[in-house]
């Protein structure tokens, strides 16, 4: 039974080895995507760290950095 649905009357190679191949894929794109969010993060973060307060008070109300936390946020989770 599992051999007949491996097998798949001959095209079980190429359709298994396909699912196997995106697969690959996908992880190796989450990966780099993750690595380079990561990255990011950290240059914010490192850039943030360099205001005075008032320049803190102006960029919190920014939408962008309300979307960079939220980001922080959920990548956390």
């Amino acid at each position: 039974m599992i051999s007949e649905f491996i097998y798949m009357n001959g095209y079980g190679y190429y359709v298994l080895s396909s699912f196997l191949f995106t697969l690959v894929c996908f992880l190796g794109l989450y990966i780099i995507t993750k690595s380079q969010l990561t990255k990011e993060q950290n240059k914010f973060n490192v850039k943030f760290g360099e205001l005075n307060s008032e320049q803190v008070k102006e960029a919190k109300k920014q939408k962008i950095y309300k979307e960079i936390i939220a980001t922080e946020i959920f990548s956390k989770i």
